[in-house]
Order: structure tokens, then C-alpha cells, then sequence
């Protein structure tokens, strides 16, 4: 058996005339809030009281005065368009606010990004931001994420691409290690402690590593590669911060804890790695309002990134190509 069809309803047009009509208590101020004409109001009422087959409204002279069957649906009416504009807020909010999911590589959420989320919440009250931490890169046709700051070399075919930081090399520590029985004072006093190293497989390496730095400071003798192994940025920063060794990280992420003093640089050489820190989304995101917010916020925030940057590249900062 076929399914029954619900009732035939008139034009919401004409619904809507209606209910003006009523709560004005006038064709003319419905024509008003409606952006119409008198004439226009009049014509999709009468067109609604044929439809229905009964009059909705006594004409008076300079008024008109609901019947009764007007009255009978002009509450519901009322409830039916206040539940429409309701809707109609809540889709216009999901562009303008809601929520806003970020794809992002852990190191960066945890060290760099949620430092300064809450800046972002304080502008934008009303837009929920959603972190998907990972070290996969994010695919914008399957995963259900609104933009990515991704980490690499800024290559990415097909995609809107903002270069948020292009990062350097340096060496950090605890502040203990400047001081005790074997203190760094120049960079073959390395030879005395632990070198802590990142592994970047993830990205098909090219990251600056220890042996690239001691070639660049001239030190030989030695081994480059001994000492623990970490394949995220925070876990090797947080063993340099426990004294556990000396650590070679980006400036981006180790900025905060050089700034609290947790970290100290051990020595100025740095080196400028052909990696970088980008805002990432497809061309057609950037219509959204909560997309072009967060995007405008991020690249005002990365300034301080540069600037870090910038006061790494002392005289000493060589091209990981040296």
C-alpha cells in the first residue's frame, strides 16, 4: 500500500502574510515588515482564504479584525515561523560560529597552539575549536576537518597554503647543565653530556640533526647519533628541561619554555632548516566565516613565531646546507 500523503498545504508566502497581517492588526504594516506592498499582502491573503475556503479576516476601514477561523491558527502559525527563523539561525550560525575543527601534529598543539587558544576563545565566543592532533596529514576529502597546520616543506598541490613559520635549529638545556663539574661553555664541551635527538620519519626526514650542527660548529670526535631517540618534539624539550641532556629543537615549539627560562640556549650557533610551520585548507574553505576568523587570528599570532625565528638567526645561524 502506498504511503499516505499528509495534507496539502498552501503557499508559505501566503502563510506568512497572514500572520504579519495578524499581529499588526493592518494589511499596511505587514506590508511594512515584509518588504511588499499593501496590494501584495492583500492579494496572498485572499489567495489563502480561497485555498482554505473561509474568510480570515473581517475588512474594517482602516483595520482589519481576525474571524474566527483566523484566530483558531494564527497561534500555531505564529509558534510554526518562530521554530523556521530558529532553524534558519541555527544553519547561519553553523558558518558564522559552531564549532571549527583543526588538524594539527601533536608537538604543535601541545608546545605551541593551546598556549594561546584561549585569546582566540575571547574574540571569538562563538566558535568552538575542535583540535585533531596528529602526525598523519589530514585528507580534506574524508576527514572532517575545517583547516590544517601542517609541518614540512609547504608543498601541498591543490590546497590554500599560508606560510605561518619557517623554523631554525638550535641547541637547548636545563639552565643546570651551564653550571656544574662539566658546564658548556663552547661546543666541543658537548663530548661531556647527552645529546637528546629528534627522529622525523614521519616527514621523509631533511631535518637538521646533531651530526649536521657539529659539522657546522667544527667540532669532531664526537658520536652524533648516541642517546635516546624521541619522535615528538615535546618529549624530547621536556627531557632537555629534566637536565637529561642537551636537546637540537625548533624555535617555534621551544619558544615558551626559553621565554619562562625552563630552557636556555646552549650556545648561539643555530641552523636554518628548509622546514616551516603552514596554515593549510581547500581554496573554498576560506568563504566560511569561522574559517577566515581563525585564519586571520593565526596568521596575526604567528608574528611572534617570526620573531623567534628571527632572534635564533643570530650571526652564528648557518643553511642546513653548510
Amino acid at each position: 500500500m502506498a504511503p499516505s500523503k499528509g495534507p496539502a498545504l498552501p503557499p508559505l508566502t501566503a502563510l506568512r502574510a497572514f500572520e504579519a497581517a495578524a499581529r499588526h492588526g493592518s494589511f499596511k504594516g505587514a506590508a511594512a515588515e515584509l518588504h511588499v506592498t499593501p496590494a501584495a499582502v492583500s492579494h496572498q491573503i485572499n489567495a489563502l482564504e480561497a485555498f482554505l475556503g473561509v474568510a480570515l479576516f473581517r475588512r474594517l476601514t482602516r483595520k482589519v479584525r481576525l474571524t474566527a477561523a483566523g484566530e483558531a491558527g494564527l497561534a500555531d502559525l505564529s509558534a510554526g515561523f518562530a521554530l523556521l527563523a530558529q532553524g534558519v539561525d541555527k544553519m547561519r550560525a553553523e558558518e558564522t560560529g559552531g564549532a571549527l575543527t583543526v588538524g594539527t601534529t601533536p608537538s604543535f598543539a601541545a608546545k605551541w597552539l593551546i598556549l594561546r587558544l584561549e585569546r582566540f576563545r575571547r574574540t571569538h565566543p562563538g566558535i568552538d575549536v575542535r583540535l585533531d592532533a596528529r602526525i598523519d596529514l589530514v585528507d580534506f576529502a574524508r576527514d572532517d576537518v575545517d583547516l590544517a597546520i601542517r609541518y614540512g616543506r609547504g608543498v601541498y598541490p591543490g590546497l590554500h597554503v599560508d606560510t605561518l613559520a619557517r623554523v631554525v635549529a638550535i641547541p637547548v638545556c636545563s639552565p643546570a647543565l651551564l653550571q656544574g663539574p662539566n658546564p658548556l661553555k663552547q661546543p666541543a664541551d658537548l663530548r661531556h653530556h647527552t645529546l637528546l635527538h629528534e627522529d622525523w620519519e614521519p616527514y621523509g626526514g631533511g631535518w637538521v640533526d646533531w651530526e649536521m650542527w657539529l659539522r657546522s660548529a667544527g667540532v669532531e670526535g664526537i658520536e652524533a647519533t648516541k642517546g635516546p631517540h624521541f619522535n615528538h618534539t615535546e618529549l624530547v624539550i621536556e627531557a632537555a628541561i629534566d637536565g637529561q641532556g642537551v636537546a637540537l629543537v625548533n624555535t617555534v615549539l621551544a619558544q615558551k619554555d626559553l621565554e619562562s627560562g625552563r630552557l636556555v640556549r646552549a650556545f648561539d650557533l643555530g641552523i636554518q632548516s628548509d622546514f616551516g610551520y603552514f596554515l593549510v585548507c581547500p581554496p573554498a574553505a576560506l568563504a566560511k566565516p569561522k574559517v577566515a576568523a581563525f585564519r586571520d587570528w593565526l596568521l596575526a599570532e604567528s608574528l611572534t613565531v617570526a620573531e623567534a625565528a628571527a632572534a635564533a638567526a643570530t650571526p652564528g645561524t648557518t643553511d642546513r646546507t653548510t
